[in-house]
């Protein structure tokens, strides 16, 4: 199955092939580690380097811009980091199963499984997607590089359709219906609503084994 996990996987961890020593590379990873938690609990608009640096427990904001060329160059990190551990969390899940149908379930389920043990981290991704801007608007961070989960879908909904495990349906729409579903969640636990998100999974697993399930293949 080639559907990838949400948020896509990040390129290899900082260091792989840098040339960075072992002692910077820990010191990103504290830096960013502070910041998502920042962002999470102040929001994007409030993290500050001074707020990160705080956080972080470094004597100076100085020690940020070192290991980080910009503001850019820390919350691409953030996204990045988030997103890795996204992959490494859902991926073996996915895999671990059989056939196009079991392995979507596991799809949905991964997801909502990695959304309610890392709330923070949910937060801390959704707010800088939806908010860190440069000054025309553009996106300050970036994904490219990636298949969008949605056209992930698509191919694996596709397959399944000419396995005949899955009915005729539009994979497109459908594979936008599981995305839209799996995000919304992710947007309530983002806002810091509270409701059991692996109840919410097993419920859509369900919804979408119904609305997929090929009838006459039984």
């Amino acid at each position: 199955m080639r559907v990838k996990p949400d948020p896509a996987p990040a390129p290899p961890p900082a260091g792989h092939g840098s040339g960075r020593s072992v002692t910077t590379d820990a010191r990103r990873t504290q830096i960013v580690a502070a910041a998502i938690e920042t962002v999470a609990e102040l929001g994007y608009g409030r993290a500050s380097f001074a707020q990160i640096a705080k956080r972080a427990r470094l004597s100076s904001v100085r020690l940020i811009s070192y290991h980080f060329q910009d503001k850019e160059d820390l919350f691409q990190a953030l996204v990045d980091t988030v997103q890795e551990a996204a992959r490494t969390f859902m991926q073996p899940r996915i895999h671990a199963r059989t056939g196009p149908a079991a392995q979507l379930a596991a799809y949905i389920e991964a997801n909502l499984e990695f959304l309610a043990e890392h709330p923070v981290e949910v937060r801390a991704l959704v707010d800088v997607l939806a908010n860190a801007r440069r000054e025309d608007g553009a996106p300050l961070v970036s994904t490219a590089g990636f298949d969008t989960p949605v056209a992930l879908l698509v191919q694996h909904l596709r397959a399944g359709q000419l396995s005949g495990d899955f009915r005729p349906f539009d994979a497109g729409a459908m594979a936008t219906a599981i995305r839209a579903s799996i995000d919304a969640a992710a947007s309530r636990l983002s806002t810091g609503d509270d409701f059991d998100a692996r109840s919410y999974g097993r419920e859509l697993v369900t919804l979408f084994a119904l609305a997929t399930r090929n009838e006459e293949a039984k």
